[in-house]
């Protein structure tokens, strides 16, 4: 067995197929699926799934994915302990449904970076279940995703609460819904919408507020950013969580604004997903630290108590002692 072999699997797991990993390793494909394919012979087992679409870790490489981790970490603290330059450094890879990035994930990508310099960090905008497959696969180190009241959480994977926040409509400053205080679902439903696509649960509760009979025109788009640039350029209104839109520059910029919605009182909970390791990476630590930190910082900067609330989500007591409440908040209407 050699080293080059568990690191050319481990860069098929983290870009989810042969030709991006052997472009990133710098080695043909033919040359890294034969070096796979020798690890298999020598463990007796099949560590991909070969497929027309990519090859993904199978289920036995997931089984000894967290091994080969171990292993390679152990390489590359001697190798630094050796002083060598050339230590492989995986980059981190967050995969995000884009409600949060500027509230959160921008300036605890900022911290990381001042905390460990010009470490590579890679963004996935993705679905929830995207995400979750990234994170079981092993292609995926963190993920950030929201959730209803009622969803639940795979056990193999961590949940850290990080806020919890109501959904408002978006709107363009000077509409006409801007003179109430609050709208109501007729208000919103003789508007054009900005929907999210089908797998954002923004889309499902969509469904929920308008009951299955959604505005009659309407445009449908992946995340948060995309939704809110579509809003400012007049296309329609949108339904997202106040916390995708509070620290928002086009909000601070004076161009979006929100208003509550009237007799609503879901609740949508942003949560930070893991998966369940012996051993975390110092980076992925001290980021998991930065994204509640700037939780904090948001909640406080928007002078609403930190008290504790109901679990996530409505899951069994099995499920729900999954979750590790970080920074559970209640908050209202």
């Amino acid at each position: 067995m050699r080293i080059e072999q568990l690191e050319y699997l481990a860069a098929v797991t983290e870009h989810g197929s042969l030709r991006r990993a052997s472009e990133a390793m710098h080695i043909s494909q033919p040359a890294l699926s034969e070096a796979v394919t020798k690890l298999e012979k020598e463990l007796g087992t099949t560590l991909l799934d070969r497929r027309r679409t990519g090859s993904r870790i199978s289920r036995q490489g997931l089984d000894l994915l967290q091994n080969m981790t171990e292993v390679l970490e152990a390489v590359d603290r001697l190798r630094q302990a050796a002083g060598q330059q050339s230590a492989r450094r995986r980059d981190l890879r967050i995969g995000t449904v884009v409600t949060a990035s500027a509230s959160l994930l921008a300036p605890a990508l900022r911290d990381l970076h001042a905390r460990h310099g010009s470490g590579g960090v890679e963004v996935v905008n993705g679905r929830q279940v995207d995400i979750q497959q990234g994170l079981a696969e092993g292609s995926l180190d963190l993920g950030l995703v929201n959730v209803l009241p009622g969803d639940e959480v795979p056990p193999t994977l961590v949940a850290d609460r990080l806020i919890e926040g109501t959904p408002v409509a978006c709107l363009p400053v000077g509409h006409p819904l801007t003179a109430k205080e609050r709208v109501t679902v007729d208000d919103l439903r003789a508007e054009p919408h900005v929907l999210m696509r089908p797998g954002f649960v923004m889309h499902r509760y969509a469904h929920r507020l308008f009951a299955g009979s959604l505005p009659g025109t309407t445009y449908a788009t992946d995340g948060a950013e995309m939704g809110k640039a579509m809003v400012a350029a007049g296309l329609g209104i949108s339904v997202l969580p106040d916390f995708s839109i509070v620290a928002d520059p086009l909000v601070e910029a004076g161009v979006l604004t929100t208003r509550p919605i009237q007799t609503d009182q879901t609740t949508v909970t942003l949560l930070m997903l893991r998966r369940r390791a012996e051993r975390v990476p110092e980076p992925l630590r001290d980021l998991q630290r930065a994204l509640v930190r700037q939780a904090r910082i948001y909640l406080s900067s928007i002078e609403l108590p930190a008290t504790a609330s109901d679990p996530a989500t409505d899951a069994p007591a099995e499920r729900v002692a999954d979750l590790t409440p970080v920074t559970p908040i209640s908050r209202g209407a």
